[in-house]
């Protein structure tokens, strides 16, 4: 019964985001994790039953919020 164990650096790699990110999950507890001394590790099916509960719903989005930002996903600054 071997399970995949992930460490912080490695979800943040693999999600593309600072592992300050995957603390601040974790910390909040929307990304279920273990501890093993003074280090964190993710359980694989974890981080894959958070990725499904963030797929989101094209049809229930509110596309005003993203008016502001760019292609690439980032907030576009107007203005002074």
């Amino acid at each position: 019964m071997a399970r995949q164990l992930l460490t912080a650096a490695e979800v943040a790699e693999q999600l593309r985001v600072s592992t300050m990110t995957i603390y601040r999950l974790i910390r909040s507890g929307e990304l279920p994790a273990v501890r093993v001394g003074r280090n964190y590790r993710v359980r694989a099916e974890d981080l894959t039953a958070y990725l499904d509960g963030q797929v989101v719903d094209p049809d229930t989005m509110d596309l005003d919020d993203l008016g502001d930002l760019d292609e690439g996903g980032s907030h576009t600054h107007t203005g002074g």
